[in-house]
């Protein structure tokens, strides 16, 4: 089993930080080999960035994600970039409200979640990619839901926790509510 994710957006959304969460999950919690990769443009705010994560297995001999499996995707930029490299029969998870020009594409599942709408919702909107964590938890199964939780914990400020888990929870559900119909 080898899976390719792709987390895509603009600097400041937690990008990064998600797939470091991620994998975090899935090498350190849930006892499967794992590599993240970033990249970023020279702008620390605003800027494209992606963060890539290989799970598989077996040990990763190439870390770079070629063709994803899935593309969790936050921004216009970043949906017109990189939406129709995802693998035949990939997943696609986007916010709406982030992406309101979307492409036709064929053999691809989207999901679309309103992380940013949510997060606001729970007072805090930069917890936007914790509300997509668990929508990509629970639409993919990729990773575990105990792991995943355990990698934020771990990852986000102190004092922050509780909010995280909330912003992860309803995220989960919504995601789940999606993946069923």
């Amino acid at each position: 089993m080898r899976v390719e994710i792709r987390f895509a957006g603009f600097g400041g959304q937690g990008i990064i930080k998600s797939g470091i969460m991620t994998a975090m999950a899935a090498c350190i919690y849930s006892g499967k080999h794992a590599v993240q990769t970033q990249s970023y443009g020279p702008e620390s705010r605003g800027g494209a960035c992606k963060s890539e994560v290989v799970i598989s297995d077996d040990e990763i001999d190439f870390p770079k994600v070629t063709e994803p499996d899935v593309l969790v995707v936050m921004s216009q930029h970043a949906y017109n970039e990189y939406a129709e490299n995802v693998k035949k029969g990939g997943i696609i998870i986007l916010d709406p409200d982030m992406i309101p020009n979307e492409k036709k594409l064929e053999k691809v599942k989207v999901f679309r979640v309103p992380a940013t709408k949510m997060a606001e919702e729970l007072g805090r909107r930069i917890v936007a990619n914790v509300v997509m964590l668990g929508a990509f938890t629970a639409i993919t199964k990729i990773v575990d839901k105990k792991a995943l939780k355990e990698a934020i914990k771990a990852n986000v400020p102190k004092g922050t926790e509780k909010l995280n888990s909330a912003a992860f929870e309803r995220g989960y559900e919504y995601g789940g509510k999606i993946a069923e119909s």
